[in-house]
């Protein structure tokens, strides 16, 4: 879906939220394999056995990466991912837990160099299907202003 919002369009406290995803042991084998975090926190089901949690949980890295793609359903043209910040791993997600995320409009401020865009902040935060926070991060979006044109980088 493809809908254009400008800078001036963003509402300070506006809210999003995303459908569920559950994490499978599938998600966790293949992720390990795509970035080479084979950490028995991950992996070794009997090691964790003897840990705190009693159970493997997903890498943050992984439950970051899946709940930017549930945010990312609506195309906006106006506007670029400029950057996270502020991400913490507050929760373990476990094979099983679903998750969802929940975006509020946190901040918008003028770009310090780039007169034609601002820069609006987005408070994302995944919950799992208990309500508990489980990462927190800010999302920095690029945005052009309504009427401006666009400068080269």
């Amino acid at each position: 879906m493809i809908n254009s919002v400008y800078y001036e369009q963003y509402e300070l406290g506006a809210e999003r939220h995303t459908g569920g995803r559950t994490i499978t042991e599938t998600d966790i084998i293949m992720h390990a394999g795509q970035t080479g975090d084979f950490y028995p926190h991950h992996m070794d089901a009997e090691w964790c056995k003897t840990q705190p949690f009693g159970q493997r949980m997903a890498h943050g890295t992984l439950i970051f990466s899946v709940a930017v793609g549930m945010t990312a359903g609506v195309i906006n043209p106006e506007a670029f991912s400029y950057g996270y910040e502020r991400m913490r791993f507050i929760k373990p997600v476990f094979i099983g837990d679903t998750i969802r995320v929940k975006v509020t409009i946190k901040e918008k401020r003028d770009h310090p160099k780039r007169t034609a865009e601002g820069i609006v902040s987005e408070l994302c935060e995944v919950l799992n299907q208990r309500d508990e926070v489980v990462l927190v991060c800010e999302h920095l979006l690029l945005v052009r202003k309504n009427g401006e044109a666009v400068q080269p980088v």
